[in-house]
């Protein structure tokens, strides 16, 4: 329920490679920008680009991005391909009892320390 989430990266490369592994294993494709990549779909789009400003990129506090995922294999790949490609665990995949209908999850870090996510709904 978004047009659009905008993520600053310090290295245009690393966070392309991260975000195409990562975002790959949920079904999306990087597109590249000058400045950064797009992934679309019908739902929103991300960006993951330098600051439009021109400074240095710095993770927001208390921010997360969730992605949807359809299923707990993909969260499980979702947060294999972060960890593979220089992404910090911040919570390994499983069921998240506070969440809305106990769904499945995963938390990450991507190579600038932003703090996303992966859901899938609960099967149980």
């Amino acid at each position: 329920m978004f047009t659009h989430c905008y993520l600053g990266t310090n290295d245009i490369d690393a966070s392309r490679a991260f975000y195409g592994a990562v975002l790959g294993t949920l079904g999306y494709e990087a597109l590249a920008l000058p400045h950064g990549t797009l992934f679309r779909s019908d739902e929103g789009a991300l960006i993951v680009a330098r600051p439009a400003n021109g400074e240095a990129t710095t993770p927001s506090n208390g921010f997360t991005l969730g992605f949807k995922a359809k299923s707990y294999d993909e969260v499980n790949a979702f947060h294999a391909a972060a960890l593979a490609h220089g992404g910090t665990c911040e919570g390994t995949p499983g069921v998240r009892p506070n969440s809305p209908g106990a769904q499945y999850g995963a938390y990450v870090r991507d190579t600038d320390g932003n703090k996303i996510c992966a859901y899938a709904p609960n099967a149980g």
